[in-house]
């Protein structure tokens, strides 16, 4: 048989790899293990001082009277406290600002079925939004803590068909992104919008065909290219999350991020938000050669037993991630403190 030339040079690469011994990894230190840590506000939102309805149930009430109150000035020192070793940062920006100063917050009105509500959202580009990043920035200075990650809820309609919307969704994570820079984030999450679910597929004489799809994908890809070269100015990477709508597939992830082709654009997987079992692993390993700064390590009650997090864990380090494990625990048996803290426990040991 006369293989083509470049095949068989491959095929020798190939021989050539298989017969070079692998050197073993060398262990992880404890403190290179708590380096790939990163604490996270979203399971502790109830005791943030809020705006938001966070601020307001019994769940807030309840862990406010175990915890006490804080604000994101705060939980630099919180982490410190609570996780020994952390000094990474995952930071939700619906937590963002001093909430009892109007001058750095802008309304949004938000579509809710058939009505419209107004809320406010923190502007990192107004001039006090801008003093407060500052501040934060100081508070992470003298406690000797990072910004790793913002997961960003921000930014809205990044695939909506409607060319206006579109556009103001990505002038909102532009302006994020400056912010995150004032932080020295690594990267931060960008949700795709459009609808929460997934166009599918429709019937034809010959194949299913699914140009629904492809057309809110396309603005998506654009939208992601202009963000990750925005990104690029300001040093920080735009993610997409497996959330709902386009991203619930992790394929689309891979399409978006291939197609954009910018090392500013990348993965940020979530262990569990995904939408049925079989995903659960297989979708982490679709998602892990494209994440490289942080990952969502989530404990969540929806899937019963079939949560285990040291074994997503290794998914990810199989596939050399280098990044950071955010301790994102959702809901289950345990308040947001206890679940973050048993995460902490298992993201360790499995390092």
């Amino acid at each position: 048989m006369h293989l083509p030339v470049h095949r068989r040079d491959f095929l020798r690469a190939a021989g050539a790899v298989a017969m070079t011994p692998q050197a073993a990894a060398a262990p992880l230190t404890e403190k290179q293990k708590l380096d790939r840590l990163a604490s996270n506000t979203w399971p502790i939102r109830y005791i943030f001082k809020s705006r938001t309805q966070f601020s307001a149930n019994q769940v807030s009430q309840q862990m406010k009277a175990k915890y006490g109150e804080i604000t994101m000035l705060d939980f630099p020192q919180f982490t410190k406290d609570t996780f020994p070793g952390v000094t990474h940062m995952d930071l939700f920006s619906g937590l963002f600002g001093d909430v009892a100063d109007n001058s750095m917050y802008v309304e949004v009105p938000l579509s809710v079925g058939a009505a419209t509500r107004v809320t406010h959202e923190f502007d990192p580009s107004s001039a006090s939004g801008r003093k407060w990043l500052e501040k934060l920035a100081a508070k992470m200075a003298a406690t000797g803590t990072k910004c790793q990650h913002i997961s960003n809820n921000a930014p809205r309609d990044i695939c909506e068909l409607d060319a206006e919307k579109r556009k103001a969704g990505v002038d909102v994570a532009k302006k994020w992104l400056d912010g995150a820079a004032i932080l020295g984030a690594k990267s931060m999450r960008v949700n795709s919008g459009g609808p929460r679910i997934a166009p599918s597929a429709v019937v034809t004489s010959d194949y299913p065909k699914n140009d629904q799809l492809a057309v809110y994908l396309t603005n998506c890809i654009e939208s992601f290219k202009e963000m990750a070269a925005h990104g690029a100015k300001a040093g920080v990477k735009v993610t997409l999350e497996n959330h709902w709508g386009l991203t619930a597939n992790p394929i689309n992830i891979r399409i978006v991020v291939d197609e954009v082709g910018s090392p500013f654009c990348e993965a940020s997987p979530d262990f569990c938000n995904w939408e049925h079992e079989y995903l659960m692993y297989n979708g982490l390993k679709d998602l892990a050669p494209y994440a490289h700064t942080n990952v969502h390590a989530k404990y969540w009650s929806r899937w019963k037993d079939n949560n285990n997090v040291r074994r997503s864990v290794k998914i990810m380090t199989d596939a050399g991630f280098v990044g950071t494990f955010a301790l994102e625990y959702e809901e289950g048996p345990w308040d947001g403190v206890e679940g973050a803290k048993y995460l902490y426990k298992e993201v360790l040991a499995a390092l």
